[in-house]
């Protein structure tokens, strides 16, 4: 690594005994906070490949209920990173929440030890396809409602655990994809869930 480019704003370089990268997709509806996650988690100025909607979105992407302030959109994926310890990081991959690019949903998913699913309870709806795409997969994950300023709803856990018809087992927390320490919450109640699950399987004959 040369001293240009050490010397980057916001670039953190890898440890030189990392060995192991961990995994995760974060997954949801158009406009709920993928972006707004990975970017405020991420160690590292995260890769966005973000686009300025254009009126050719117009029809095709489902727009209700999202913020009117809202001009660009993720068109690939998002990355971060985040190192957990000398040896092992966690790569962050933020998926495009438009059905037009659900296609590369299963590409993200492969290799992935986990995921979260962001919810915008103004557009619930929009989950029940990265849930049952998980669930077909067979992708451990957990969900976490991105509580929004303007959402007037405020619907309690109990009852967003039953609209999504979530499984008992699933983990189900609240965040402000805004902040650091509320991202880092979700993903250590992935962790814990991961390491239930994974208890579990070597605890059972």
């Amino acid at each position: 690594m040369d001293s240009a480019t050490s010397e980057l704003p916001g670039f953190t370089p890898l440890g030189r005994d990392s060995a192991n990268g961990l995994k995760i997709v974060i997954v949801g509806g158009f406009g709920v906070g993928k972006t707004t996650l990975v970017r405020s988690v991420s160690e590292i100025r995260p890769l966005n490949t973000e686009e300025v909607m254009t009126q050719a979105g117009v029809g095709i992407d489902e727009t209700a209920g999202v913020a009117t302030t809202k001009t660009t959109t993720t068109v690939a994926f998002d990355f971060g990173r985040i190192s957990l310890n000398d040896r092992m990081v966690l790569y962050l991959f933020g998926a495009p929440g438009q059905e037009r690019f659900w296609f590369l949903w299963d590409r993200l998913f492969a290799g992935t030890l986990g995921a979260v699913v962001l919810v915008d309870t103004r557009r619930m709806s929009d989950s029940w396809y990265a849930i049952d795409r998980l669930e077909h997969r067979g992708t451990p994950f957990v969900v976490a409602v991105n509580r929004f300023d303007d959402d007037p709803s405020l619907y309690s856990l109990t009852e967003i655990r039953q609209a999504l018809a979530l499984d008992p087992h699933v983990p189900l927390v609240e965040c402000d994809a805004r902040i650091r320490s509320s991202g880092k919450h979700v993903l250590l109640s992935l962790a814990d869930h991961l390491h239930a699950l994974a208890t579990a399987r070597e605890t059972t004959p």
